[in-house]
């Protein structure tokens, strides 16, 4: 959740208003490419993920059907994966988007990185220890960060096989790992802080592990080194992107079908209200896998965390992406219309820490389950406030601060 303003390659011109970049969407003469300056459109993409993680905070329940319902069911699990699909992004952005930095610069990159790491860790630890009903994402995000660092010098082919190696194989691996953990879960060292996430949690048994977390950031990554301002590659992306969705859910629906017997011991075994497992190829609504059945590893719904459903968030994060840097690129009308969410998504973090200070402020604990009003008037009050404020400064309060706490990473020779 960082501002992309870290990659010089990225920034509009000093001294220049924001959007200054990319304030001439024409293509190049023959080139096919258009102008991306600081790819506001992954700004707006943040921007959209900040908003379905509120939705699947303060907004209705899934659970009771109807448009309100389905609609609300959308960003369930699929705004924190694309979340954790734009860190690779963030990655990159520091390190070098379209080509590592090196020697020093590089060095100073990393640490940057780690720097960012740690503090993400402390500060999801220290919201998730104040007693909040948010699953809080930060700190596994701190720690996507520091696993997925090695790569950062990889190309955008290695990257991608080793994304789908994961989704195909690290599911697998935590279904059996999970299995394997003692019935009432872990406990010393392994399970410290106590009132928060330790690194069982952290990397298995979390809302978020980083077993199976970790192919959405490598995914991004893949995609933040591929030439963006090119109108050959977002339509492949866009291509790939509906294609993954496809396999990941229609793959899903096939399996609970034809496997015989898969959707009666995914009933007996799942646990939820409001929905059977015939909806559990797309919706959590049904419960989620218990590990008591291997038919859970069938399953696309959000969180599940199977190689289906890593395969369909991802297929959807990137189609969003697409669809962001096209439309932000194609019309100023539309730049212009999209603006306050483009200024809640180069403050993410800050978005995201609010909405948890809010829901600890006015006394929410059912999650979801307030009414429509609700989402609303949090969705609204964090864009007025991201619109002003981004008329004023650059960065975002809580994107201010980390940036001055990475300044520490100057001083690596």
């Amino acid at each position: 959740m960082t501002h992309n303003a870290e990659d010089p390659a990225l920034t509009a011109p000093v001294g220049a208003p924001p959007g200054a970049a990319e304030s001439e969407p024409s293509r190049a003469s023959g080139t096919g490419r258009v102008p991306v300056g600081r790819l506001m459109g992954v700004d707006l993409a943040r921007g959209l993920a900040v908003f379905g993680m509120y939705a699947a905070h303060v907004g209705p329940d899934p659970s009771q059907g109807g448009v309100t319902g389905h609609l609300m069911e959308l960003a369930h699990g699929r705004a924190s994966a694309l979340f954790a699909f734009l860190a690779g992004f963030s990655v990159m952005l520091i390190t070098g988007r379209r080509t590592p930095k090196t020697g020093q610069a590089g060095r100073q990159a990393v640490a940057k990185v780690v720097i960012r790491a740690l503090v993400l860790l402390a500060l999801g630890t220290a919201l998730t220890m104040s007693g909040t009903p948010v699953e809080v994402i930060l700190a596994f995000y701190g720690l996507y960060f520091l696993l997925v660092l090695p790569l950062y010098r990889l190309g955008a082919r290695p990257l991608a096989v080793i994304a789908a190696a994961g989704a195909l194989v690290l599911p697998q691996i935590l279904y059996v790992v999970q299995y394997a953990l003692p019935a009432d879960g872990a406990d010393g060292i392994w399970a410290w802080p106590t009132d928060a996430d330790g690194i069982v949690s952290l990397l298995f048994t979390g809302s978020y592990p980083a077993l199976t977390w970790i192919p959405f950031v490598i995914a991004g990554m893949a995609v933040a080194r591929l030439d963006l301002a090119a109108t050959a590659v977002r339509t492949r992306l866009a291509i790939t992107g509906v294609s993954l969705a496809v396999l990941g859910y229609g793959g899903s629906w096939l399996a609970l079908h034809l496997v015989p017997g898969a959707l009666s011991r995914l009933g007996a075994g799942g646990w939820g209200e409001g929905g059977s497992a015939a909806s559990a190829w797309w919706s959590d609504t049904w419960g989620y896998p218990d590990g008591s059945t291997p038919a859970g590893l069938l399953v696309a719904s959000p969180h599940s965390e199977t190689t289906l459903s890593i395969l369909a968030s991802t297929g959807v994060a990137i189609a969003v992406l697409a669809a962001c840097l096209a439309a932000v690129d194609a019309s100023p009308r539309f730049r212009r219309f999209a603006g306050p969410v483009i200024a809640v998504g180069s403050m993410s973090l800050t978005a995201y820490v609010l909405h948890i200070i809010g829901i600890r402020f006015l006394g929410i604990e059912e999650l979801p389950g307030s009414p429509p009003h609700v989402l609303v008037g949090f969705a609204v009050a964090v864009t007025v406030f991201a619109t002003l404020w981004s008329r004023f400064f650059r960065r975002g309060p809580l994107e201010w601060l980390l940036g001055r706490a990475t300044k520490v990473a100057e001083l690596v020779r």
